[in-house]
């Protein structure tokens, strides 16, 4: 809405709210959040000796969805300008790959010397059937939107890094709506069969 001062002001009256552009971020909106979400992440369930948790990641994902309703449905609180929201996905996203990779390589190359070419192979299958197989269920059996359906199998194998990829390449952050749920379950799931097969061994 755009208009004179006193124009937009009667208007908003009648209308709502009004948003203004702003440069200063709620920080106590966002460090409420990621606090709320980490300390309900934190929370485990013993089923049989398994503990169950979404983990930090998964409850401040949670914490997000929830912050994110609640700036949609009261806009009065919770500004974050474009901006800071370009910094958090990006450079905070970079940063996550990057301590990954610094925490991965060591063993990854200690396991590739000790196993040889097969490790890679393996890996790599392990990784592509079961995104393909997502892929093709989400496709013909629940005949999702495509971005939705890469949205769903990034989540699924709990991979923020694929989900800024995704979302760069089509321009949009509508598969960040599969991704959410998906994640969740795949977290969890993933804790559990973590745990399971640990005690198998």
């Amino acid at each position: 809405l755009t208009g004179l001062k006193h124009e937009v002001e009667s208007a908003a009256k009648q209308m709502g709210y009004i948003d203004r552009p702003t440069n200063q971020t709620d920080m106590i909106f966002v460090g409420l959040g990621i606090l709320l979400g980490g300390l309900f992440g934190a929370l485990a369930i013993h089923l049989g000796g398994v503990p169950i948790s979404l983990s930090t990641s998964g409850g401040a994902l949670i914490a997000g969805l929830l912050f994110g309703w609640l700036r949609s449905k009261h806009p009065t609180f919770g500004g974050i300008p474009e901006p800071s929201l370009w910094v958090l996905n990006n450079v905070g996203l970079n940063m996550f790959i990057a301590v990954v990779g610094i925490a991965a390589g060591p063993s990854f190359i200690a396991g590739f010397k000790e196993v040889g070419v097969s490790l890679f192979i393996v890996g790599a299958l392990a990784t592509v059937i079961p995104l393909l197989a997502g892929l093709l269920m989400a496709r013909y059996l629940f005949k999702f939107h495509p971005a939705l359906s890469l949205g769903c199998t990034a989540g699924a194998r709990t991979t923020t890094a694929a989900l800024g990829a995704i979302q760069d390449a089509v321009e949009s952050d509508t598969p960040a709506l599969g991704y959410t749920v998906t994640y969740a379950v795949g977290n969890t799931l993933l804790i559990i069969w973590g745990v399971v097969i640990v005690l198998l061994m």
